[in-house]
């Protein structure tokens, strides 16, 4: 049973990473990627990683793939333009992807194995914790400095890409906070003298 459910969480993460790439509808490729994310969290609980696969569950199905849905539903992305600028690109993006699977295919016909390979994973951590206790040992004692670079170098490319994708309209009407605590009560206000039955 095990076996079986390893094969079908497996087949569902390259379907679903298949077809989000192939999908026509932005929606629907978000939605084979969520496929994606639940099959990999399936995987993570049958390693008896359950605290990873909640994670990955929380983090990236209920927070990141739902802001996809809701930027791709909301937002009026013109997909024929990007897809024309896409295929200019292809040739060049077919060549790199044809380099990095040599490198994998060379990186996987020499990689053996080691007979200490599961002894050396079993003294990382103490078996007798849970995971969720094990990987906090690690994160924030053994490996704090570089989970805390990691953390600054993501709070560095959001910073990046909100600098980036900044655009000032000017065809949109913005508050000036100075300017109206500046100005000059007199000349805000003009009062008009209605006659009797004559209009503005």
């Amino acid at each position: 049973m095990i076996v079986f459910t390893f094969y079908l969480f497996a087949i569902c993460v390259i379907a679903g990473g298949l077809f989000t790439v192939v999908s026509r509808n932005a929606v629907h490729s978000v939605l084979w990627l969520i496929l994606s994310f639940l099959s990999a969290a399936g995987l993570f609980v049958l390693l008896g990683a359950e605290f990873v696969a909640m994670l990955l569950i929380i983090v990236y199905v209920g927070a990141v793939a739902v802001l996809f849905l809701f930027v791709v539903m909301m937002l009026d992305v013109d997909f024929a333009e990007l897809k024309a600028e896409m295929a200019r690109y292809m040739p060049l993006a077919l060549l790199i992807g044809l380099v990095i699977l040599m490198q994998f295919v060379m990186a996987f016909g020499a990689w053996e194995q080691s007979d200490a390979a599961e002894g050396l994973r079993a003294q990382v951590t103490d078996p007798t914790r849970f995971n969720t206790e094990a990987l906090g040992l690690i994160l924030y004692d053994d490996y704090f400095l570089l989970f805390q670079l990691a953390g600054l170098i993501l709070l560095v490319a959001m910073i990046g890409a909100i600098v980036l994708t900044l655009r000032h309209r000017q065809d949109v009407k913005r508050q000036n906070p100075i300017e109206q605590m500046m100005r000059d009560p007199a000349k805000a206000m003009e009062l008009k003298d209605v006659k009797p039955g004559q209009g503005l």
